[in-house]
């Protein structure tokens, strides 16, 4: 198999690689789409004169909109999970901190990593495991200080959406600019929602691989999706159904949100676990 190097959009909450969630027992590579975020919840709706929730779709739509108004107080957690890859962690924006941890690949890969990344402004940090049998192959492995954190130069990870993290942009995955792309949403249920998304317009959002976004072609323009929201009316799921195209499968990428207001400020690694980050690390992002 062919190890190219790791980059693809993670949101500043998910540092989704495609070519390494591509690399299966097979050794295949191929394209696969970020992940989501998710999280329990239901909303009330409202009801009409016949006690059934139906509203028009202009208020359904315009609901999933105000939904996204809580992420940017900064203070939640959140999920995402794709074909390969998962994300989960926090965003405390009180304390100007964050947290998320990375996981793509399983134990049928060949390749797989996980990556602890944690943000407190002014720095930040990541710890980097590889596992399977092409762990080995990974350019500059030998370097790469795994298992330790890493701290990492600001000059070097602004603006890398897999090292860095937007204090100015708190959504890893980009809710508000997925919602602002519905083109089409009836209410499903009691805070339940479905409908479709161009997401042609969504590549600044974290949860979506630009590729993919290129890959899906005119399909793009129409992507169907769910949505749930918590009593209070905040989006707690999101999940986007990618049709397949070109190399990349169908598949849903779900986006949970949870205890918003109840985030607590990420810690810092220990000073013993913490080294500098080589070259070599910033070459694997980049």
């Amino acid at each position: 198999m062919t190890l190219r190097r790791l980059s693809a959009g993670l949101v500043a909450a998910a540092l989704f690689t495609p070519g390494l969630a591509a690399c299966n027992a097979a050794g295949a590579p191929g394209t696969s789409a970020s992940p989501s975020v998710t999280a329990s919840g239901t909303a009330t709706a409202t009801s009409t004169a016949s006690g059934t929730a139906s509203p028009v779709a202009g208020d359904a739509k315009q609901a999933l909109l105000a939904s996204t108004e809580a992420i940017r107080g900064g203070n939640f957690r959140f999920s995402m999970s794709g074909v390969g890859s998962t994300a989960e962690g926090q965003v405390h924006e009180p304390s100007q901190s964050a947290q998320m941890r990375v996981s793509i690949g399983d134990a049928s890969s060949d390749l797989s990593m996980t990556l602890d990344v944690i943000h407190a402004k002014p720095d930040s940090w990541v710890k980097v495991d590889l596992g399977g049998k092409a762990a080995g192959s990974v350019p500059g492995q030998q370097s790469l200080n795994l298992g330790k954190y890493q701290h990492l130069d600001q000059t070097r990870i602004k603006g890398n959406r897999n090292l860095g993290f937007d204090f100015d942009k708190l959504d890893p995955a980009g809710s508000e600019v997925l919602t602002q792309g519905i083109t089409e949403v009836r209410q499903t249920g009691e805070g339940a929602y479905a409908g479709t998304i161009d997401v042609s317009k969504a590549a600044e959002a974290g949860s979506l691989d630009a590729n993919v976004i290129t890959a899906l072609g005119a399909q793009a323009k129409s992507v169907p999706f769910t949505a749930k929201l918590d009593p209070q009316g905040r989006l707690s799921e999101l999940v986007i159904q990618i049709p397949a195209a070109g190399q990349t499968k169908a598949q849903d990428v779900k986006i949970t949100y949870s205890d918003y207001g109840n985030a607590t400020a990420a810690q810092k690694p220990p000073a013993d676990q913490v080294v500098e980050a080589p070259p070599e690390l910033y070459n694997l992002f980049n």
